[in-house]
């Protein structure tokens, strides 16, 4: 890749990233109202990871989210197929964070589960849509898809043994 195009894409990287991070950290904060206290006191399966994991994963996954989401932004906001893609990523980084507050912040596993589930769909909907536009930013969105697979599972055995 050139690096006049590189140069061009990474304000729009940038900014995505600076977004995800944000939308992190909010929902980090939510979490740790309840990871202390109420998250200690639920049945987990043997799989659950251990507390100091979640972080760093989150931290490189919301890093890919947004290096994905600049990739595609910066294809041109006034395309149709960027325009929708990125509406899809905004409306799924929604759920995410909603996701949290539902889980950790109202102790809510089952209402969680299905913000997790509807995640879900609009992850993979997100990937359809960014393919269209960059095969790359769709397959930095992997990772995310397989941890939030992961997290759904996590979600259904804890409202399960709770």
């Amino acid at each position: 890749m050139n690096t006049a195009l590189l140069r061009k894409r990474l304000p729009f990287v940038f900014i995505s990233v600076t977004v995800c991070l944000i939308i992190g950290f909010v929902s980090s904060v939510v979490t740790q109202s309840s990871v202390n206290d109420w998250y200690l006191t639920l049945n987990k399966p043997g799989f659950n990871p251990p507390n100091w994991l979640f972080a760093p994963v989150w931290t490189t996954l919301y890093i890919l989210m947004g290096i994905s989401a600049g990739w595609v932004w910066a294809k041109g906001f006034h395309h149709k197929w960027v325009k929708t893609a990125l509406y899809h990523f905004g409306f799924q980084l929604l759920l995410n964070a909603l996701w949290s507050i539902v889980f950790f912040g109202l102790q809510s596993p089952f209402w969680a589960l299905l913000v997790i589930l509807t995640l879900l769909v609009m992850i993979v909907f997100t990937i359809k849509w960014f393919r269209l536009v960059s095969k790359i930013a769709a397959l930095l969105l992997l990772p995310y898809l397989a941890w939030v697979c992961f997290a759904t599972i996590l979600n259904y055995k804890i409202w399960e043994l709770n």
